[in-house]
């Protein structure tokens, strides 16, 4: 007998099969040293679809909601079937079954699905670590867990996969049979959607208002007043008080401040890509999924946490040395001459089931990393290494002046200590701001000494908060309780302790979701609500559209991966509440209307198409949801605007940019033949292949257009 181990992917399989010496390969699995390693494709099993319950569920009607069964039924999933296969053949030569999916409550659910559905009976031991070099696998192996230690992990999981599909297809499926119109919704994607429609209208209700604020001029350094006057003539008459008066310093105080910087966890990983290189949630994603997974050089990336654990300190020397090359050889040579500053960023208490995102011991070969890999790598290793290094310390020093009851400051700073600075350099890290206000450099001040100077009467206008990006929506995602209507104390600690709305692993597919159900779309680099994401609010269910749900939801989750609570429990009142929503939008009066109609008729049915702005360009939907025909009207290219440098949109035979640049294909092809540049050949045959795999782009003028583009 031997020990069968089920990785998540083929390609973790393998690194795990190297590890352990499995070297003879079978189909769908390697085996040797005892060991037979397979794996999933992601999730092999996944819960039935509405049809597989009742043949009637086939067409969606309003009539036969909610549906709620009474046994919830596993079915395999059709493409990986034969992966699925292989593995159920593969059990009864196991004595014991080792769990090596992804260490999280997700790859819980994936492992224990398919050996729940392929009826193991073997002993379950769980393997739980956050790097895939062999160091970590042999030193996971070393240290396996029982199974039995994670099995209210996986009570938790499997609780949220059924309260999500009971709410997620139940109410989509009322939206959309109630209002003829394709209406996702979401415990999750609802909120995220409500709190980019609050933003949005808040900017529309903006107006802005004038400002008037004191200041006080004294040899090119500038005292300001905080208290705005929205009155002119009150602040002018404050202006002509403070004219002649005589000013002395009335304080000098100096402060000395440190600051340092945390490790990336995937979130904020995904916030610097977006605003550093305009990378969406998902493409980070997917970048540092490659950098752990396929060249080993980064830790697991799906994790809520910027500091390391204690057991970590010990290989920190190893990590430094993997990254001592390049533009990273004077910080990191720094490092293994004088040591690591560790204080700051080891606390056990602050990782969870992962610590942050750092190098791991291997060492890169830069050459075999695609451009969006390189400068996810850079960001990593640099916020590594930063962790490693002192902290940033500065004197702040604030001058105070005060005349006529109105209090003015200057502030400057001195750095005595670049500190963790000195491996950005020129380079802004904005993850930590000085407060510093308006930092200036002051010469030095005594009290009470005689300042001879002028007031002046600076003028400002309010400004509204700024669209979306996805940088900045994953940031409230992270913290939507602002976002609350009902702020209740509790619920907004459990959704901070929860990671707000979705997890790290979730955001980037819950914003692709909104995109692609055209609830969202974009203008330049910011996010917007469509019309029909607007309406789908106001036709959605109160508490769908507020996280205050999703904190509800993951105190009873906690409950149930601590033991507090019974899943079966917590799924019948997920039960009472699918039946109520669905109660209310039967009932709604409400109207749906299109309000991206066109005048194009569909090919297939003649009714009136609609135009959406997709996230990859525009194109063209039947607004009947049976019919559904697409047509692309142009395409988001990687190739860049001689103007301004920001991607081209190839539309109608031509090249076009935002910023007002046009170019016929012909004239684009022969500029990129002068330069010696090209159009990125791998993502247009991508997006060919794509389009003609549709009957309605078989005869496509754009896609004819784009297979004739010269590389």
């Amino acid at each position: 007998m031997k020990k069968l181990v089920i990785a998540e992917k083929p390609s973790v399989g393998k690194d795990i099969a190297r590890a352990l010496g499995a070297k003879n390969s079978g189909q769908g699995y390697m085996e040797g040293k005892g060991y037979i390693v397979t794996w999933a494709l992601g999730h092999l099993v996944t819960l039935q679809e509405p049809e597989g319950y009742s043949p009637r569920y086939k067409n969606w009607e309003l009539d036969h909601l909610p549906i709620i069964p009474e046994k919830i039924q596993l079915t395999i999933i059709p493409q990986s079937s034969k992966q699925f296969g292989i593995i159920k053949s593969l059990l009864p030569q196991a004595n014991e079954v080792i769990i090596a999916t992804d260490a999280g409550r997700e790859g819980e659910l994936v492992a224990r699905w398919i050996l729940d559905f392929a009826k193991n009976k073997a002993p379950i031991k769980r393997l739980w670590i956050s790097s895939v070099t062999e160091k970590a696998i042999l030193d996971g192996f070393r240290n396996l867990k029982e199974g039995s230690q994670y099995v209210n992990l996986y009570n938790s999981a499997y609780a949220r996969a059924i309260a999500d599909w009971f709410v997620g297809i139940n109410a989509t499926r009322a939206l959309t049979t109630k209002f003829n119109a394709s209406l996702s919704c979401g415990r999750v994607q609802t909120p995220t959607l409500a709190i980019i429609a609050k933003r949005d209208g808040d900017i529309q209700a903006f107006t802005p208002k004038e400002f008037y604020q004191h200041r006080f001029i004294f040899g090119g350094v500038k005292f300001t007043c905080p208290d705005r006057f929205f009155e002119k003539a009150k602040a002018n008459e404050i202006l002509k008080q403070l004219q002649g008066q005589k000013v002395t310093v009335k304080d000098v105080t100096a402060k000395l401040k440190k600051s340092h910087t945390a490790g990336y966890d995937l979130t904020s990983l995904q916030q610097d890509a977006n605003r550093l290189y305009g990378f969406s949630a998902k493409e980070t994603l997917n970048y540092t999924q490659q950098l752990y997974e396929r060249h080993k050089v980064l830790t697991y990336p799906r994790t809520d946490s910027k500091f390391i654990s204690a057991d970590i300190v010990g290989t920190l020397q190893e990590r430094v040395k993997a990254v001592n090359f390049g533009e990273y050889r004077n910080g990191a040579s720094k490092l293994l001459k004088t040591g690591f500053y560790t204080s700051a960023f080891v606390n056990d208490a602050k990782v969870t089931d992962h610590h942050a995102i750092i190098p791991t011991e291997e060492i890169v070969d830069m050459s075999e990393l695609g451009s969006g890999e390189r400068k996810i790598y850079n960001l990593v290793v640099k916020k590594f290494l930063a962790m490693l290094y002192p902290p940033h310390e500065y004197e702040q020093t604030t001058v105070t002046i005060e005349v006529k009851g109105l209090t003015f400051t200057a502030k400057g700073n001195r750095v005595i200590n670049q500190g963790y600075k000195e491996i950005y350099g020129k380079d802004i890290d904005d993850d930590e701001e000085e407060e510093d206000g308006e930092a200036q450099n002051l010469p030095v001040f005594k009290k009470a000494q005689p300042l001879d100077g002028e007031f002046t009467l600076h003028t400002g206008k309010t400004t509204p908060p700024s669209h979306f990006t996805e940088g900045t929506l994953l940031q409230a995602m992270e913290n939507p309780v602002a976002f609350m209507e009902a702020k209740d104390g509790v619920l907004a600690k459990t959704l901070k302790e929860t990671g707000g709305l979705g997890t790290v692993a979730t955001r980037a597919d819950i914003i692709e979701k909104l995109f692609n159900t055209a609830l969202i779309e974009t203008r330049g680099k910011h996010l917007h609500i469509t019309g029909k994401g607007r309406q789908l609010l106001e036709l959605a269910p109160k508490d769908l559209r507020s996280p205050v749900l999703t904190a509800q939801w993951e105190q009873q989750l906690s409950k149930i991966a601590g033991g507090e609570l019974k899943r079966e429990d917590f799924l019948k009142e997920i039960k009472i509440y699918t039946q109520a929503i669905i109660k209310e939008i039967k009932a709604s009066e409400a109207i749906f209307k299109h309000t991206n109609i066109t005048t194009t008729k569909c090919p297939d049915c003649s009714k009136l198409m609609l135009e959406i702005q997709g996230k990859k360009g525009k194109y063209l939907l039947c607004q009947d949801r049976e019919c559904g025909h697409r047509k692309h009207l142009e395409i988001t290219t990687n190739a860049r605007c001689p103007k301004c440098h920001k991607r081209l949109t190839l539309a109608h035979n031509k090249f076009v940019c935002q910023c007002g640049h046009k170019e016929s294909k012909e004239a684009f092809d022969e500029r990129r033949k002068r330069e010696g540049d090209k159009l990125n050949k791998k993502d247009v045959q991508k997006y060919i292949q794509q389009i003609n795999k549709k009957d309605d782009f078989k005869n496509n003028t754009l896609a004819e257009q784009l297979s004739k583009l010269k590389f």
